[in-house]
C-alpha cells in the first residue's frame, strides 16, 4: 500500500487545488480553494469557459463596472466551487475575500451571497464551507453564520489563541498553516527542522490534543505543507489539505505508514476562554502568528485583485 491510500485510511485526505483534473487522479473526499489558486486557474485556457461564463455574469448583474466586476468574482468563485462540488463526495471551499478580514458584517454578507450563487446554481450548500481569515472578526462572522447553521473554514490560523477562539466560536473546521510556521521559524533561527521538531507540526499536534481532551467538535484541517515528512508527522489528524504535488510524491511511497496523532491523546493544557481584549494581546504577543496572519492577508488579497483584473481585460 502507498502512503496516500495509508493516510486516507486514518485521515480525510483534502485537495489543495483548483485544478479539476489533480482532484479526479487523486480522488480526495474534500476540497479547498483560495485567490491564488483560482488565480492560477483562471490564467488556464481549459477553465476559459468557467471565466467567461462568470464574466457574462457580472454584465448581467452589474449597474457599474466595479458591480459587474464584483458579481463576475463572485460567480467565477461559485463555477469553480460547483465544478469541484460535481468531482469530489465531501465539502468544498469558497473563500471570502481577504479584504474582508477585519469587517464582520461585511464578510457575513459575502458569505450568504455565494451560498445564494451556489443554491441558483443546484449546488447543495450543506457542503460548502465558507472559508475565512481568522481574525478576531473573521471569527465572530464564523460564530454568527455557525448559529444559521453555515459550516465555515477558518483559515490562515497560526498561533494557538486563534485556534482556541474558533473552537469556542463553534467553527466548524480550521486549517492551521504548518509550512508557513516552518517557513517563519527556519528565516528567524536559520536553522533546518525535521518532522519531530517542525514548529508548524508541533502547533497542530498542541491544537488537535486540546481540542481532543476538552471536547471541541471542531475539526482540525493541516495545511500549506512544504514535504511530505510533515503530512506523516500528522498522519491521524481529522483532515489534512495537500496539493497535488505532495499527493503525487505520498502516492508513488511504499513504505509503512504509522498513525502519529489518535483521539484518545491527552492535552496537559488546562481549558481556558478567550475574550476579545486577550484574544488581540495573545496574538500581538506570538510574533510568528502576527507577522504571518499580516503577510497571508496581504497575499491574498493581492491574488483576488490580480484576478479581479484578469476578468477586467477579458
Amino acid at each position: 500500500m502507498n502512503k496516500l491510500d495509508a493516510l486516507k485510511k486514518m485521515t480525510t485526505v483534502v485537495a489543495d487545488t483548483g485544478d479539476f483534473e489533480a482532484i479526479r487522479r487523486f480522488t480526495p473526499q474534500d476540497a479547498t480553494t483560495n485567490p491564488s489558486l483560482l488565480l492560477n486557474a483562471a490564467r488556464q485556457s481549459q477553465y476559459a469557459e468557467l471565466v467567461e461564463d462568470a464574466i457574462a455574469f457580472g454584465q448581467r448583474m452589474g449597474s457599474s463596472s466595479e458591480a459587474r466586476t464584483d458579481a463576475a468574482m463572485d460567480k467565477l468563485a461559485v463555477n469553480f466551487g460547483q465544478r469541484i462540488a460535481a468531482t469530489v463526495p465531501g465539502y468544498v471551499s469558497t473563500e471570502v475575500d481577504a479584504g474582508l478580514s477585519f469587517d464582520t458584517e461585511g464578510t457575513i454578507r459575502k458569505a450568504n451571497s455565494l451560498l445564494e450563487l451556489y443554491t441558483q446554481a443546484g449546488v447543495d450548500t450543506s457542503r460548502i464551507l465558507i472559508k475565512i481569515a481568522a481574525t478576531w472578526e473573521g471569527i465572530q462572522a464564523a460564530r454568527h453564520l455557525e448559529k444559521d447553521g453555515i459550516k465555515c473554514n477558518l483559515t490562515l490560523l497560526f498561533g494557538f489563541n486563534q485556534a482556541v477562539a474558533c473552537a469556542e466560536a463553534g467553527a466548524f473546521l480550521i486549517s492551521p498553516f504548518v509550512g508557513r510556521i516552518l517557513d517563519w521559524y527556519k528565516a528567524s533561527t536559520g536553522k533546518d527542522y525535521t518532522a519531530t521538531d517542525d514548529p508548524g507540526v508541533l502547533s497542530v499536534q498542541r491544537i488537535y490534543r486540546y481540542y481532543k481532551t476538552h471536547g471541541y467538535p471542531t475539526i482540525v484541517m493541516g495545511a500549506s505543507f512544504r514535504n511530505t515528512g510533515e503530512i506523516e508527522a500528522l498522519a491521524g489528524c481529522d483532515r489534512l489539505t495537500i496539493s497535488p504535488a505532495l499527493l503525487e510524491q505520498l502516492a508513488a511511497d511504499e513504505g509503512e505508514l504509522p498513525r502519529a496523532l489518535t483521539p484518545d491523546q491527552v492535552s496537559e493544557e488546562k481549558h481556558f476562554s478567550l475574550p476579545e481584549a486577550n484574544f488581540r494581546w495573545q496574538l500581538n504577543e506570538d510574533a510568528m502568528a502576527t507577522e504571518k496572519l499580516a503577510e497571508g492577508i496581504r497575499k491574498f488579497h493581492a491574488d483576488y485583485l490580480a484576478l479581479r483584473g484578469v476578468l477586467e481585460t477579458r
